[in-house]
């Protein structure tokens, strides 16, 4: 019978203790799919800036104009700072430097990165009209499951970019008006 009542024993031990990891892991919050390459909005007034988490290998410093933010072995989620007062319609570009490999991503335009990859997500209204969840990838070419460092933002909205012709793409056009031009010349006479 002691055995018996020993496996009984474990077996609750055990479950205590899934329980108990269960309810102290927190799921790492995550901006939206399909908001890769998304630029950061003010909608006007002060911006604050909440850490969300991280499930990073790598260790991160976030920027913002330059100076630190967050980094996610360091901070404690759910720490706040203001990042002052800002126009409507201004972008707010943030930078993460990888201290691991040396690398620099951005928030915005894939073209911003030296991979040509987006690297943060930017979901708009993420718990309230007006939040913004920003969410990076630390990775060059990597996987883009941007689970590396994931903030928040008051008084904000994402948007898509327009993508910025190439200057090979300008230059087409400008041929094709040529051509155009001299067909209607050649029309003409």
């Amino acid at each position: 019978m002691p055995r018996k009542l020993c496996k009984i024993c474990m077996h609750a031990f055990v479950a205590a203790i899934a329980v108990t990891v269960a309810t102290t892991v927190q799921a790492l919050t995550i901006a939206a799919e399909g908001t890769e390459g998304f630029s950061v909005i003010a909608n006007g007034g002060e911006v604050f800036a909440t850490y969300q988490g991280s499930s990073a290998g790598y260790n991160n410093d976030l920027y913002f104009n330059g100076t630190f933010i967050f980094n996610n072995y360091g901070t404690a989620e759910g720490t706040t700072v203001s990042l002052g007062s800002f126009d409507a319609g201004a972008e707010l570009v943030f930078e993460l430097r990888v201290l691991t490999t040396g690398y620099t991503f951005f928030s915005g335009p894939a073209l911003r990165n030296p991979d040509g990859q987006a690297h943060a997500r930017v979901e708009t209204d993420w718990t309230t009209p007006g939040t913004t969840l920003v969410s990076f990838e630390d990775l060059f070419n990597g996987a883009f499951v941007f689970n590396d460092l994931s903030f928040s933002l008051s008084n904000t909205s994402g948007t898509p970019t327009t993508p910025i012709p190439e200057p090979q793409t300008y230059a087409l056009m400008l041929a094709g008006l040529a051509v155009i031009k001299a067909m209607t010349r050649y029309r003409r006479k």
